[in-house]
């Protein structure tokens, strides 16, 4: 009667689930941390460790959080968490901004504009209860995401105490001389009614109308010295060219470029043109005339320089001029100049005194005064305009143009230039743009290729415009004089005292405070500014209000980590408000990720239907799924995402969870402080898992060190499925079954196996949250009850020994056993499908290796078989090899392999097929060594 050995093997046993069920688990454990305050016990515990400090860019308080935010927070978390891991106290305040005309014009549909149907003072604050609700929303997900912070309280752009510190913050600038009001053209949208920032353009193709039209000049006679030609009595006119016809009526010059060459062309017997030299068979290609028609004359532009000329439909002369931003790249060489609706027309106006004329109202409508266009809307206009100057016989040509052309950001529509009173920072007056400059190299930029794109941006940038005309903002707070508009002299220490009012009262007060209260006597010459300030600022000082304010945190912060775009955005306008404040950029490093597409590329819409939520991703395979994801794709460029590319991930997801199911259940009944071995005393080929482990350990230290996760991810992926998966925990699990329980064997394979596993469990702490912490509490539970509960409180593992690369058995010599491992696989596969064999313990394997080789792996051959997985396994020197083997070149050398089938019968216990099976009587189905295993003293292993 055969005996059950099921008993004496030692079968894994673990708690820890094979299914994880993220979606429905991780919810549970969050409760859990927020109940037992985990972050702050986090806190608590490293506050004596030096600081690492990641400051966070507000996102906007609108709208549920799409799967662009999903990816920005989780870098941040994995920064923060990798920090902890280093040794570090890493503080995380959320922020978001809250401030701006999202938020305006969703509560302009629930109650109306102001002035309408609710005043100014109720809008502001349903504006408040709506961006309150929406962050309450965001929160919520962002915790979803297993992203730890002080969640509950966070920073809010909104708060009257952020707000006072905007104004606090702009005081000190204006002390500093940064500060100046200016008429200077800006970026409007129509939509919006306000101005708008550099970061809140955007560029995209627009089809205008492109036109050639013909300004006379009012005395041709004048030009006769110029071109050498008797002009007198003739039609002589300048030809312009644009793709703005709704700016003529702002035209007051054209200007020419000095030192180009300029043609007096026949256009017909009655006129004659000027254009530039370069461009003359073109336009005269372009309206349809010989395109040999003749030249009669050139000269330099200087020459032309004062020439009057005659709108085109209105009663006006305007002069031609000199400037150096005209080009040959296209149209005529002579540019409509209109100072009060381009930046380059508004430089060149000031330096000929011309005056600046606007004649469009913030609506995009032309004011009543405007002669032949009163009361159209600007765009619509341009039809009308075109017929005006084709009656009028100045319409050289009209023909649609695509274009690049600056789009609202919000609203992706067209803006316009507009020559408005506004308030600026000067990028020069007092050197900030030569300041900011000075600093962008002091600071670690991740990409590299993050500094010149911010030096560029920089160098280029006009002053920056930090007014605008809304209702939900913090306002400027300045007292302004009624005639020439300039601030009051005591606007800095007035500033302060309505800071001081607004963390009181909140901002209101700026508005129902009466001006007499502040400025006495002097109330009476000065308007209060109504003006509310640009929303960059608000994010922009947010090292001001949150990094000085926070007793835990500080500037410069060791990290900013936002989007691509924010070079132009939050990371520019950090840079100059600190620069204007203190001196030095409020970062010592600025990383940037890329943007999110779908599998082909294509940016996410609604049209498209290719978007990829977080929230469903979550649902269907839990955040640390998505965790996983974020930290597999390389940041540095557009991250896709899909149903397919996520399906893999969570494949990658279970082969990491199955690896530390495997080490938490082969550790069933293991204590540490009993049962660990001395390193030095554990067989060889634990040696070298624990070695592979602290080399792997150290190249992960240096990814987390440079921000490269997918490295991590790449690396553990490898470790788990190569290293451990298809060798080390294949060959070790017939010792850690069918050995005694407490054998050197056993003991040796587990020792290596609790390191690997507090080692690995700590290098995904930063990536999978809630799974390394399910890891963590088990092992607590079932075999080291002294571990801190707080995993991220453990710093990276230290008892992980590298083994002497003098040792005859070294990596080198396990790395050329895992090379032949995976060869005798691959025979021993082929085999299986021509149905030879059915596992690979039927099978014997000899293996016959070069001399080196050979000699090399010698020490191991009675073990060799455990190695390769077979039932029997010999080494031998190549010389010996059959005559009909081939030879197979492996990266460690030559090696013939001859596989056959083990005709010896297999033992009930350990399944090896051994001659000695049935030697003893008691144990008939038993092979020697188990016989021991079970009844005697215990086999012994050296290696495997």
């Amino acid at each position: 009667m055969s005996q059950d050995y099921k008993d004496t093997l030692n079968l894994p046993q673990t708690a820890f689930p094979m299914k994880a069920n993220l979606a429905q688990r991780e919810p549970g454990m969050l409760a859990d941390w927020e109940q037992n305050k985990r972050y702050h016990q986090l806190l608590e515990r490293t506050s004596d460790w030096p600081s690492f400090i990641l400051h966070d860019g507000p996102p906007y308080a609108n709208g549920q959080i799409h799967i662009g935010h999903a990816v920005n927070k989780i870098l941040k978390d994995m920064a923060v968490k990798s920090r902890f891991m280093a040794g570090f106290h890493a503080p995380y305040v959320p922020g978001w901004d809250c401030h701006g005309l999202p938020i305006e014009l969703q509560v302009e549909k629930k109650v109306g504009k102001v002035g309408h149907k609710v005043d100014a003072r109720t809008f502001r604050q349903k504006c408040r209860e709506y961006a309150r609700k929406q962050v309450d929303s965001q929160r919520e997900d962002f915790k979803r995401l297993g992203v730890m912070g002080e969640w509950e309280n966070p920073y809010l752009t909104l708060d009257s105490s952020y707000e006072a510190d905007m104004l606090r913050a702009l005081a000190t600038i204006i002390e500093n001389g940064h500060l100046h009001q200016g008429v200077k053209p800006v970026n409007w949208c129509f939509d919006c009614g306000s101005a708008l920032a550099e970061a809140e353009i955007e560029y995209q193709n627009k089809t205008s109308p492109a036109i050639d039209v013909a300004f006379d000049v009012v005395d041709p006679s004048a030009l006769n010295d110029v071109f050498g030609q008797n002009l007198a009595g003739k039609r002589v006119s300048v030809a312009i060219w644009t793709t703005t016809p709704w700016t003529l009526p702002a035209n007051l010059a054209v200007t020419v470029h000095a030192e180009f060459n300029y043609a007096l062309v026949r256009y017909s017997e009655d006129q004659y043109l000027i254009v530039a030299q370069d461009l003359a068979a073109d336009c005269v290609a372009r309206y349809g005339r010989d395109s040999a028609a003749d030249v009669l004359a050139t000269t330099l532009g200087e020459s032309l320089d004062l020439i009057s000329l005659r709108h085109p439909f209105y009663d006006r002369q305007v002069p031609l001029i000199l400037g150096d931003h005209v080009t040959t790249e296209a149209g005529t060489g002579c540019v409509h100049t209109a100072p009060g609706h381009g930046q380059d027309d508004f430089v060149v106006g000031a330096q000929y005194g011309l005056d600046i004329l606007n004649p469009v109202d913030a609506r995009g409508v032309y004011t009543q005064d405007t002669e032949l266009f009163a009361g159209q809307f600007v765009w619509k206009a341009n039809e009308a305009i075109i017929e005006t100057l084709r009656d009028r016989g100045m319409l050289l040509h009209v023909e649609a143009c695509e274009h690049s052309y600056p789009h609202c950001w919000r609203h992706k529509s067209p803006t316009a230039f507009r020559t408005t009173p506004q308030w600026f920072i000067s990028m020069d007056n007092k050197n900030l743009r030569a300041e900011a400059l000075k600093a962008i190299p002091q600071v670690r930029w991740v990409p590299d290729w993050g500094q010149q794109r911010i030096e560029s941006m920089i160098e280029n940038r006009p002053d920056w415009c930090i007014s605008r005309q809304r209702t939900w903002g913090v306002p400027i707070a300045i007292f302004a004089d009624k005639e020439t508009g300039q601030p009051h002299p005591d606007s800095v220490a007035l500033m302060r005292q309505v800071a001081d009012r607004v963390e009181t009262d909140g901002m209101d007060c700026w508005y129902e405070t009466e001006p007499a209260d502040m400025l006495g006597d002097d109330a009476d010459q000065y308007t209060r500014v109504n003006d509310i300030l640009d929303v960059w600022f608000d994010s922009g000082v947010s090292h001001y209000a949150v990094l000085q304010k926070r007793d835990q945190l500080s500037v410069p912060a060791d990290l900013y980590l936002e989007g691509s775009d924010q070079h132009r955005g939050w990371f520019q306008s950090s840079l100059l408000t600190a620069t204007a404040l203190y001196g030095h950029p409020p970062y010592r490093q600025v990383l940037t990720h890329g943007f999110v597409v779908d599998a082909d590329g294509r940016k996410m819409s609604k049209s498209l239907k290719n978007i990829v939520s977080p929230q469903q991703i979550i649902q269907k395979y839990g955040a640390d799924v998505l965790r996983l994801w974020v930290a597999a794709v390389d940041y540095r460029y557009e991250m896709s995402v899909s149903d397919e590319i996520i399906k893999r991930v969570s494949d990658t997801y279970r082969r990491i969870r199955n690896t530390a199911r495997y080490l938490l259940g082969n550790l069933d009944g293991f204590n540490p402080t009993a049962h660990c071995l001395p390193v030095e005393d554990c067989l060889s080929l634990d040696r070298w898992a624990i070695d592979r482990a602290a080399s792997l350990q150290d190249e992960l230290i240096a990814a987390y060190e440079a921000y490269q996760y997918h490295h991590v991810y790449q690396k553990v992926h490898h470790f788990c499925s190569m290293d451990m998966g298809a060798f080390y925990l294949d060959v070790i699990k017939d010792r850690l079954y069918t050995t005694q329980p407490d054998s050197l064997a056993r003991r040796s394979a587990q020792t290596a196996m609790y390191h690997i596993l507090q080692a690995m469990t700590r290098w995904l702490a930063p990536i999978l949250t809630f799974t390394t912490d399910e890891i963590w509490q088990e092992m607590r539970k079932t075999m080291a009850p002294d571990l801190d509960e707080l995993l991220l409180t453990q710093q990276w593992y230290t008892e992980l020994e590298k083994l002497n690369d003098d040792d005859a058995i070294n990596q080198d010599f396990w790395s050329n056993m895992m090379v032949i491992n995976q060869a005798v696989r691959r025979e021993l596969e082929g085999m299986r499908k021509d149905k030879i064999i059915g596992s690979s313990l039927n099978a014997s394997v000899d293996l016959y290796l070069d001399e080196a080789l050979y000699q090399q792996l010698e020490p191991i051959d009675n073990e060799l078989r455990y190695v390769l997985l077979t039932s029997a396994a010999s080494l031998n020197p190549i010389s010996e090899a059959p005559t009909d083997s081939k030879d197979i070149a492996l990266d460690c050398g030559t090696v013939r392999i001859v596989a056959s089938v083990n005709e010896d019968s297999k033992c009930e216990r350990c399944w090896h097929q051994r001659p000695d099976v049935g030697m003893l009587d008691s144990h008939p189905t038993l092979c020697g060594r188990c016989v021991v295993n079970v009844k005697g003293q215990g086999e012994t292993r050296h290696f495997a």
